[in-house]
């Protein structure tokens, strides 16, 4: 009975383990950009150019100690590695929880968002089960031959560095993203129906000889002038509201003088596209793929947040200025390009797939 209890606790761990590393691996950029908030939270933002590498290590740990406890080889080094793990990750997801400073922990990805509190449930579940095997390893009978495990852990390694590559190049295999192939981004911006938004008020603080004032934009002063020097801006909820928002909150294309085109650009009659690239490199083909691009659709527009970095891209080029966080959630390569229909996306494609044509 003990035997068969701790064979499912140690199947339920194993594969619990792989699934959340495979998700993550399918999109290793979102799990960089997810660990860039956890350290701007907490203060260690000198981590946040390492965050893709400690993402793509953290997959790739996740599913091999996973396969490792599966095949009970090695066992309990494996355990430990597990325990490890798993008192790191109940450590964020618990401070994510208790802070109310980080709404999703991203543990499974943009596939499945979870809360932090039930992310925090999640951990703290698995962090008993490893507990459990551990004291128990001993009643464990592993039969994996010692040659045939390193095989495995080897071909494992190597696949997921494959398809984490892969991805990397070619955009995630699955697109959980709310810019996926067939949505309407105006459709996505609309708030569904029973969505409650945060009541919030605005309070500034201002300084005016030697002392701090605070009020609403209700309530200036009435001798309110260029003698108050201001110092902050803060954001009070007065209520909360039911968590449920738009699955695209903002969605903007401005020209390089600041004008906002993004209706103009959606009610344009025929195909067109949108190359999405946060920053724009100058040792990029861009002329290579623009041209490519002007073959096919006579519009083609470069949607960047690198204002000064457009003057390497050809002058014929139409450019257009957009949000930094929006790109990188639009855009998991860049340049990644997008074939519109008015505000339908209608193909979306990493710019690897084109050049390589």
């Amino acid at each position: 009975m003990m035997q068969t209890f701790l064979k499912i606790v140690r199947w339920s761990v194993g594969l619990l383990f792989i699934f959340s590393g495979l998700i993550k691996a399918n999109d290793p950029l979102g799990l960089s950009y997810k660990m860039q908030e956890f350290f701007d939270v907490l203060g260690m933002n000198f981590f946040s150019d390492y965050t893709l590498a400690f993402a793509l290590v953290m997959n790739t740990l996740e599913i091999v100690t996973g396969i490792a406890l599966l095949i009970q080889f090695p066992y309990k080094q494996t355990l430990w590695l597990l325990l490890g793990l798993i008192v790191f990750f109940t450590f964020l997801t618990g401070y994510a929880y208790f802070s109310g400073k980080i709404k999703t922990c991203g543990c499974f990805g943009d596939c499945i968002p979870l809360t932090p509190k039930t992310s925090f449930i999640k951990d703290v579940i698995l962090l008993i089960s490893i507990v459990i095997l551990l004291f128990n390893q001993k009643k464990n009978k592993a039969n994996t031959h010692k040659a045939v495990g390193i095989i495995v852990l080897i071909l494992s390694i190597v696949g997921i560095g494959y398809g984490q590559n892969y991805v990397l190049e070619h955009l995630p295999v699955i697109d959980c993203l709310p810019f996926k192939t067939g949505n309407d981004i105006v459709e996505k911006m609309k708030k569904p129906a029973g969505a409650i938004a945060d009541s919030v008020s605005i309070i500034m603080e201002f300084e005016k000889a030697g002392k701090l004032y605070s009020f609403d934009a209700n309530h200036f002063p009435d001798n309110f002038d260029s003698s108050y020097v201001f110092k902050n801006r803060k954001e009070i909820v007065l209520s909360k509201g039911n968590g449920i928002q738009a699955a695209i909150a903002e969605f903007a294309l401005n020209t390089k003088n600041g004008q906002d085109s993004t209706d103009a650009i959606f009610a344009i009659p025929t195909p067109y596209v949108l190359v999405f690239a946060g920053k724009i490199e100058s040792n990029f083909a861009w002329d290579s793929l623009l041209s490519k691009l002007h073959q096919k659709y006579k519009l083609v527009y470069v949607v960047t947040a690198d204002k000064t970095g457009v003057s390497v891209i050809s002058n014929n080029a139409s450019v257009l200025i957009a949000d930094i966080t929006m790109i990188k959630t639009a855009a998991r390569v860049w340049p990644t390009i997008f074939v519109m229909n008015g505000s339908t996306i209608m193909q979306k494609k990493s710019y690897i797939d084109y050049l390589e044509k």
